[in-house]
C-alpha cells in the first residue's frame, strides 16, 4: 500500500490538481437549520428540557451540503435538486447564491415541497429533530447538470431525486465524457445503480442491504463480496465511523481495510456527504481508488470535530495531516527494550533490519540522502541517536543545537526512518550487539575497517554497507553560516 500512500506531498497535489474542477452534485436536497440554546430547567408540564433559543443557522443539507465540500475544498459545484417554491425553498435557494462555487441546476416544479429538518441543540448535544418532508418532493428534469462535468456525485437520500431515470441519463453522460461516477445510496436495492464506478454506503446500509452482521473485518468482507455480486459497479466503499474504511473493487474482489483518524467526535452531522466529495474530487483528478479513500477519512475526521452540517476546507486538510504526520513521527521514538522486541518481530516475518547511528543535530539534505540509500538496503531501518551529553562530548560545548527529543521526532518524521532510539556511550556498540542488524551503515568518510561493530554484523552473517554523503553538507557548515564563522 505505499505506494497509494497520501503523504503531505500526495495531499497538497490531489488539492492543487481539484481547485476548478468541474463536479455535478444531484441527489436529494433540504434546509438544515440548528436551533442552539441553553438549557436550565425542566419543563413544569412535562419531564422534558425547556430550550431558551439564543441563536438559529441555516445551511443546505443533503446533496447541497455535499456541494458546499466540493466548493470548499476548490472544486467548482453544480448542484442539481428540486425544492418546492415555498418560503423553504426561497432561504435555501438564498444560500446557494451566496456560495460563489456553486451553479444552481435546482428545479423547483409545481406542487414540490422543500425537506427541512431541525435540530435544536444545548451544550453540543442534539436534543430532538423536526424532521419536515412530504412525499411531494417532485421530479428532476435538468439534464444539462450533468454537462463538462469532470465528476458525477450521486447523493441518494431516498426522497424522491434519485429516480432510475436519473441513473440512466448520468452513466450516459459519463460514458460520454468519462467522468467517474460515485454514488452515495439508500434502500436495500443497490443493482439499481447499475455500472457506476464506486459505491459508498456505510456499514448500517451495508448491513440492510446484505442481511449481514458487520461488526468485524472478517463480516465486512463476507458483506462486501456478497454486495459486488448483487451489483455491476466497478467497486465498493464502505465507511464505518471511527473503524475506518473497507474497499473491494471487481477486478480483483480483494478488499482492503483502512483504518480511521483518531478524531474528536463533535457532531457526525453531514460527515457523509463530506467524504462523498473529497472521494469524488479526488478520483476526478486520476487519484488511486487508494488514495480516494484515504482523503475521505481525513476530511470526515475533521468535519466530525466540527459543530452543525460543516465543510472542511484544504488548510485544515493539511493540518490534520501535518499533525498526524507529528503523531507518527513521535510514535517512531522507542526505548531500547521495546525495539528489540520490535526487531526480532520483524525478522521472524523475514524482513532485513539496518542500523546507523549519529548525532543528527541540524537535518540537512545530506542527511535525508544518506538514510534514504540507508533505507534502500534494507526493510526496515533502525537509527540510533547520540544522547545530548554524547554529543557534547564529541562536539563540544554548544552542542547539540537541537535537544534529543527534537533530534528524534524531526529524524523519525522521514519516511525513510523506520525506528529512532538513542544512546549514552561512546559508540553504539552496546545497541549493535542487542538488535543484531543485518546491515549496517556508516557514511563514506569511514573506511570499513574503522567501523564500530562491524566485525560483530559480519560473524553473524550481516554486511557493512558506505552510503555517499551529498558534498557540501554538513552540521558544522551549517553553524558557521548562522554564527559567521564560530563554530
Amino acid at each position: 500500500m505505499a505506494e497509494h500512500a497520501l503523504d503531505l506531498g500526495t495531499l497538497q497535489s490531489l488539492l492543487d490538481r481539484a481547485r476548478g474542477l468541474s463536479v455535478a452534485c444531484v441527489g436529494d436536497v433540504m434546509l438544515d437549520r440548528y436551533v442552539y440554546g441553553e438549557v436550565s430547567r425542566i419543563s413544569p408540564e412535562a419531564p422534558i428540557p425547556v430550550l431558551k433559543s439564543r441563536r438559529i443557522v441555516s445551511m443546505p443539507g443533503g446533496v447541497g451540503n455535499v456541494a458546499r465540500n466540493v466548493a470548499a475544498l476548490g472544486g467548482l459545484a453544480r448542484l442539481g435538486a428540486v425544492t418546492g417554491d415555498d418560503t423553504a425553498g426561497t432561504e435555501l435557494a438564498a444560500l446557494v447564491a451566496e456560495e460563489h462555487q456553486i451553479s444552481d441546476f435546482i428545479a423547483r416544479p409545481d406542487g414540490a415541497s422543500t425537506i427541512v429538518k431541525t435540530r435544536f441543540v444545548s451544550g453540543g448535544q442534539q436534543l430532538l429533530r423536526l424532521d419536515d418532508e412530504t412525499l411531494t418532493v417532485g421530479a428532476f428534469d435538468r439534464d444539462d447538470v450533468f454537462s463538462d462535468a469532470s465528476v458525477i456525485l450521486l447523493s441518494d437520500y431516498d426522497k424522491g431525486v434519485v429516480t432510475d431515470r436519473l441513473i440512466r441519463t448520468a452513466l450516459w453522460a459519463a460514458r460520454t465524457s468519462g467522468a467517474p461516477v460515485v454514488v452515495d445510496p439508500k434502500g436495500r436495492d443497490f443493482a439499481r445503480y447499475g455500472a457506476v464506478d464506486v459505491i459508498k454506503p456505510n456499514a448500517s446500509e451495508l448491513a440492510g442491504a446484505t442481511g449481514l452482521p458487520v461488526e468485524t473485518d472478517a463480516e465486512i468482507e463476507v458483506a462486501l463480496a456478497k454486495l459486488l455480486a448483487a451489483t455491476t459497479t466497478r467497486a465498493i466503499v464502505v465507511t464505518r465511523a471511527g473503524k475506518g474504511m473497507s474497499l473491494i473493487r471487481r477486478e480483483d474482489g480483494r478488499v482492503v481495510h483502512f483504518p480511521g483518524r483518531a478524531r474528536e467526535v463533535f457532531d457526525v452531522s453531514g460527515a457523509g456527504d463530506t467524504g462523498l466529495a473529497a472521494l469524488g474530487l479526488a478520483l476526478g483528478v486520476g487519484a488511486s481508488l487508494e488514495q480516494a479513500v484515504q482523503l475521505a477519512i481525513l476530511a470526515s475526521g475533521v468535519v466530525v470535530g466540527k459543530s452543525g452540517t460543516a465543510v472542511v476546507t484544504p488548510g485544515e486538510l493539511i493540518e490534520a495531516e501535518m499533525s498526524q504526520h507529528a503523531s507518527l513521527a513521535h510514535a517512531k521514538v522507542t526505548p531500547l527494550d521495546e525495539l528489540a522486541a520490535e526487531v526480532e518481530a520483524w525478522r521472524a516475518l523475514g524482513l532485513k533490519i539496518g542500523f546507523t547511528n549519529g548525532c543528527f543535530d541540524i537535518l540537512h539534505r545530506g542527511h535525508v540522502a544518506y538514510l534514504a540509500q540507508a533505507r534502500s538496503w534494507c526493510d526496515r531501518l533502525v537509527v540510533a541517536l547520540n544522547t545530548d551529553a554524547s554529543v557534547t562530548r564529541l562536539k563540544g560545548e554548544g552542542r547539540p543545537v537541537n535537544d534529543l527529543d527534537s533530534r528524534a521526532v524531526v529524524i523519525g518524521g522521514l519516511a525513510s526512518v523506520d525506528r529512532v532510539t538513542s544512546f549514552d556511550d561512546p559508540t553504539p556498540l552496546a545497541l549493535i550487539e542487542r538488535l543484531r542488524p543485518d546491515v549496517l551503515i556508516k557514511g563514506a568518510d569511514y573506511t570499513r575497517e574503522g567501523v564500530v561493530g562491524g566485525d560483530l554484523v559480519e560473524s553473524w552473517g550481516g554486511e557493512v554497507r558506505l552510503a555517499a554523503f551529498s558534498d557540501g553538507h554538513s552540521t558544522t557548515k551549517t553553524i558557521e553560516k548562522m554564527t559567521g564563522g564560530a563554530a
